[in-house]
């Protein structure tokens, strides 16, 4: 079993309400949890792009093939050159402008026939406005997502790929908040359900003799 393979529809565990959604409702709970005041989403299509590359183990044998690129998974994207400019006719709002910085991985193959990749960061300008709280002993922050994809690229030599690429960036406004929220109660864990393939399943589920029908 799990959450969503339990089909006992336990009010204590995630998934869809039926019924009276005050039902079942036992508690106020504070919880920490990160707060977003606002967000807000940006997406370009951006062409010919030069990205100056950190290859693995030096530049590999010529000619080098672009396959693609994507953001990289393990290095999140971050913000540089923020400003913050409230507005003085909108209270709460504010001009938020800087650079979001993408981590990226490029693949390609070399002249070995060898594949490879190679790291970079792709960056990506922003000048929004947001809804921003006002100061506070525990501070807002101000955080960047970006995500990219690319299939059109060519290696331009002296350690540089020139590619296409679709980028996605939001911005949002946080806090790092305690928040009482209603609940049902802790979740009810069920156990889980064993993957297997065996191929006597089918034949130990058989009735040891058969029965007649009518």
């Amino acid at each position: 079993m799990s959450f969503y393979t339990n089909n006992s529809n336990s009010v204590c565990c995630p998934g869809p309400i039926n019924g009276n959604p005050l039902n079942g409702l036992c508690e106020r709970v504070c919880i920490r949890t990160t707060k977003v005041f606002d967000s807000a989403m940006k997406q370009l299509s951006l062409q010919n792009v030069q990205h100056p590359v950190d290859f693995e183990n030096g530049e590999p044998p010529l000619p080098i093939t672009y396959i693609g690129a994507q953001s990289d998974p393990n290095n999140p994207s971050f913000i540089t050159n923020l400003i913050v400019d409230r507005l003085v006719d909108r209270p709460n709002y504010a001009r938020v402008s800087g650079i979001v910085n993408i981590p990226i991985i490029i693949s390609f193959t070399d002249g070995n026939n060898n594949t490879g990749s190679a790291t970079s960061t792709t960056t990506v300008p922003f000048d929004v406005v947001l809804f921003v709280p006002q100061p506070s002993i525990i501070p807002y922050r101000v955080e960047g997502f970006g995500a990219l994809t690319s299939n059109i690229g060519t290696y331009s030599g002296n350690s540089i790929f020139t590619i296409d690429e679709c980028v996605t960036i939001i911005i949002r406004v946080v806090v790092d908040a305690e928040l009482c929220v209603p609940s049902y109660g802790y979740c009810q864990i069920p156990p889980a359900i064993e993957f297997s393939q065996d191929q006597c399943a089918g034949v130990f589920e058989l009735p040891l003799f058969p029965t007649a029908t009518q």
